[in-house]
């Protein structure tokens, strides 16, 4: 890091709190975010995390062990709160000695926090308000990450630049800030580490990376793209509080809106509860996703990108990624 002293400086609360070089974490992406990248972030002195998603107790106990088995340096585990096992899936990271937890996808129930400080993790929690931010933070939360529209994948409505200038003034003097978003070259890291923040999170940039396991014509589609092809879906039905989803425009965008309608019937018909009905959409986005990463079917896929996606230009190894951007943001720090 001694290449990068400025950035170092910026980052080093972000560095400690990890126990990595670089305070770059990896946003977690379904059927994206497994042990090979996670491995190859994490060795390149990032902080990589794997994707719990949709994942069984079984599931995410062998991927946390394949894990181990790749890199010694620090990972995370990201899990939805609203998995119907999440008390499970908090069990086997402690069994693993997991040193992060995220907690993503909502308010986190009551107990989990606790479950979770038990055997010695700490707490990255997700909040769209600056009210919910300082509600989880004083609940157990140690660090917290802003996430703003830009973003690949599940999105709230507020841009990144926005919620950076709200959030960090309030917060950032007394705890950890973690901005994503959007992010795409090292100068902005720069900008949001001179206003507080003590890292940040990218995921678009690594989903085309050499390790990343995304099918060949997955990648095609993001060399492909601009900005303006990354879309948010759209809400159909009021009663059905879908979180918006940022992903590539095609026929499984279509389809999402089919999907909503026929689980809104499914409300309608008194077949399924609300916490169902936004189960079974979390899981449609699950299979949506697969196909398009791991099948390589890019027309009846989920595309999740983030608008930085006009920036992914070609496969590159993750070591190269995080190189550039902390030499993109280094040159923007020296040049204030």
């Amino acid at each position: 890091m001694s290449d990068y002293s400025k950035s170092a400086a910026l980052m080093q609360r972000g560095t400690d709190f990890l126990g990595c070089e670089t305070a770059i974490l990896c946003g977690a992406m379904s059927w994206v975010s497994e042990r090979n990248l996670v491995s190859a972030i994490s060795n390149a002195g990032g902080f990589g995390v794997i994707a719990c998603g949709a994942m069984t107790p079984d599931l995410l106990d062998a991927e946390i062990a394949a894990t181990k088995a790749m890199t010694s340096k620090p990972f995370g585990v990201n899990l939805i709160t609203m998995h119907p096992q999440l008390f499970d899936l908090i069990a086997v990271c402690g069994k693993h000695g997991v040193t992060h937890v995220v907690l993503a996808g909502g308010i986190p129930p009551k107990g989990s926090v606790e479950a979770i400080k038990e055997f010695g993790a700490k707490v990255i929690v997700f909040a769209p308000t600056l009210a919910l931010a300082k509600k989880l933070l004083r609940s157990g939360g140690d660090a917290l990450v802003i996430e703003g529209m830009e973003a690949g994948g599940h999105i709230g409505p507020v841009s990144t630049s926005v919620l950076a200038q709200e959030f960090l003034p309030e917060l950032a003097e007394d705890h950890l800030v973690f901005v994503a978003g959007g992010i795409g070259r090292g100068e902005a890291i720069a900008s949001y580490l001179e206003m507080g923040a003590c890292g940040v999170q990218l995921g678009t940039r690594f989903a085309c990376a050499t390790e990343s396991i995304a099918h060949p014509e997955f990648k095609k589609a993001f060399f492909r793209a601009k900005a303006r092809d990354a879309d948010a879906s759209v809400q159909i039905d009021p009663r059905l509080p879908v979180i918006p989803v940022r992903a590539l425009k095609n026929k499984g965008t279509e389809e999402f809106t089919a999907k909503q309608i026929e689980v809104a019937g499914m409300l309608d018909r008194e077949e399924v509860d609300m916490g169902e009905a936004q189960l079974q959409i979390e899981h449609y986005w699950a299979g949506a996703l697969r196909r398009a990463v791991i099948d390589g079917d890019i027309e009846n896929g989920s595309l999740m990108a983030g608008q930085s996606v006009g920036m992914v230009k070609a496969e590159e190894p993750a070591a190269d990624i995080i190189a550039s951007l902390m030499r993109e943001c280094e040159a923007a720090l020296e040049g204030r």
